[in-house]
């Protein structure tokens, strides 16, 4: 039998699992990725990226690759009700682009499920601390005193995989969280769904009629768009009560289907692939035993309605990737780990819940309760839910509360307030530099960062803390006026999202310098909520774990900071 040995072992090599590998390997980590699977997945899917998950493809410098593999922003983000396609009843109503995009440097996408896996999985093989074995399946682990002893079964033979942590991100129908005993908190199943996909050319339809997702009504079913060209996807159910079963679904009555959905007898259509699934809602009692994680679909399953599935997941792989490097290098105490599940599990379950009142909306149409255009309205309302991906705040140790309130929108699923109150997602705002305009999230990366008004005071403080702490530290000052740009460290340490040639960890490499120049604002300081000696400090996941509003700048505060947020008190 093969030995390996890795620092974290990634179960699952879907959307979820492939992120954590990356982000892990982001962080210097040595990570092994297995999924069962020999490739990636051949079905779309999931297919709606959140406005948060586009700013951490942005930041991993794949934002473009997708947007070019996925469907025109203007076109698709849409929804519609009606018969059928070309039903006379059918509306349409298009996601408010103007509303929701200046909360971001980028927006909400649609990249099917299958193409966006192809990406990830080539960036997470490019990594050199990251290994990744499809066609691997794990048959069997139980923890040490050291992490976790898993084998792992492929063609070549069997491979004895020791690490220190294990991320199960292995699906709803999770085998590990199965292994662990833990159960599951949720309604029962909502449904038993068929996907069907298809391809077809329906050119012919006009523009007022193309949408991402169109919930119909004779038959019961969505129609998804897949791609902007033939591709295309049906949902639709059947009950088991009944007698009905996947069995059903032949070549024949998959075509009828389309056909009736599409509103086209005869229309040309070739059957991709049919897969059976099962709606539900639920959230894993436990995030966490002991060295074992569960993330994605093996910690909650949302429904489809929203597409809010896969991007809640990914969160989870970005909020727990730092905290295992921290702990890994020794940065940080075991005790920030419990923060995991401590930030993750209310947001999960907040998720869920969105997702299934967005379900109940299509429920009502399909039974009567609500008319095409009730339904239309409501959908469309639903579609901005920037409150929800964007406007969450983390309440844990990992987090110091500055005393202000969180903001209170009306609807605080639709209307994201931003807000740098510590466990809120730093705010975005544009940034005018050399090279012309710059988000302030482009300056975060895999380390700390501390954002400061220049002339504030804080470069010094920030090195010293970060010799103090041997934490890595981006320290940015921006101006509220065009200054000559301030050098403020030494070594000649890496950009914001570099890599380190001395180690994550390395206080050499503690403290960062503006991004080829001056960054200038005249208003970033007051959406941060600082004064002219104020001081922000993000976390690696982009996070605010402190706020000094007005300083004065301070090694001492700023370290203590450091040393309470990494549970090293």
């Amino acid at each position: 039998m093969n030995e390996l040995d890795v620092e974290v072992l990634v179960v699952g090599g879907g959307p979820v699992g492939l992120c954590a590998a990356i982000e892990l390997a982001r962080h210097g980590i040595s990570v092994l990725l297995v999924e069962r699977r020999t490739g990636t997945s051949i079905f779309p899917k999931a297919r709606l990226i959140t406005t948060r998950t586009m700013e951490l493809l942005r930041g991993w410098g794949i934002q473009d690759e997708v947007e070019r593999a996925g469907m025109p922003r203007e076109e698709y983000l849409a929804v519609g009700v009606g018969s059928s396609l070309t039903a006379g009843d059918f509306v349409r109503s298009a996601a408010e682009l103007d509303r929701d995009a200046p909360q971001s440097p980028t927006y909400t996408f649609l990249c099917a499920q299958d193409r966006l896996e192809v990406i990830l999985r080539r960036l997470a093989e490019s990594r050199p601390e990251a290994d990744v074995w499809f066609g691997a399946t794990m048959t069997g682990m139980r923890a040490t005193a050291g992490g976790v002893t898993a084998t792992v079964n492929r063609a070549d033979g069997e491979t004895l995989v020791r690490c220190r942590y294990l991320v199960a991100a292995d699906g709803s129908r999770s085998g590990v969280r199965e292994d662990l005993g833990i159960a599951t908190e949720g309604p029962p199943p909502l449904g038993h769904m068929i996907s069907i996909m298809f391809e077809a050319d329906l050119g012919f339809l006009p523009p007022d009629r193309r949408a991402a997702l169109s919930f119909l009504r004779d038959p019961p079913c969505a129609v998804e768009a897949v791609d902007h060209e033939r591709r295309w996807m049906i949902q639709t159910g059947y009950e088991p009560e009944l007698g009905g079963s996947p069995a059903d679904f032949t070549e024949e009555a998959c075509l009828e289907a389309v056909r009736a959905a599409v509103g086209v007898p005869g229309l040309p259509v070739t059957i991709l692939g049919v897969m059976p699934w099962l709606q539900q809602a639920m959230v894993a009692a436990a995030f966490r035993a002991g060295p074992v994680f569960l993330a994605g679909d093996a910690a909650h399953v949302a429904t489809p309605q929203g597409g809010f599935g896969m991007n809640c997941g990914i969160q989870d792989a970005h909020n727990l990737a730092w905290k295992l490097a921290a702990v890994l290098r020794g940065t940080a105490g075991e005790q920030l780990l419990d923060t995991y599940a401590a930030e993750r599990r209310p947001i999960a379950a907040r998720t869920v819940d969105e997702s299934l009142n967005n379900a109940l909306i299509t429920f009502d149409m399909m039974e009567g309760r609500l008319s095409m255009r009730e339904a239309i309205e409501r959908q469309a309302g639903r579609r901005s839910c920037e409150g929800l991906v964007l406007g969450f705040g983390y309440d844990s140790c990992a987090v110091l509360p500055d005393g202000t309130p969180p903001p209170a929108p009306a609807d605080p699923y639709r209307t994201y307030v931003p807000t740098a109150r510590p466990g809120h997602r730093a705010p975005h705002v544009w940034l005018h530099g050399p090279g012309g305009r710059v988000s302030t999230l482009d300056l975060l990366g895999p380390r700390f960062t501390l954002l400061a008004p220049a002339g504030a005071g804080w470069p010094g403080p920030a090195a010293e803390a970060a010799r103090l702490t041997g934490v890595s530290l981006t320290a940015v000052e921006i101006s509220a006026v065009e200054i000559s740009a301030v050098e403020i460290s030494a070594d000649d340490p890496p950009m914001p999202g570099e890599s380190s040639p001395h180690g994550p960890g390395d206080p050499l490499t503690a403290v960062g310098r503006c991004p080829s120049g001056p960054l200038v604002s005249p208003t970033w300081a007051k959406e941060y909520g600082l004064g002219p000696e104020g001081a922000v400090l993000i976390r690696p996941d982009g996070h605010v774990a402190w706020r000094s509003p007005d300083g004065p700048a301070s090694a001492r505060a700023l370290t203590k900071a450091i040393d309470l947020v990494l549970s090293r008190c």
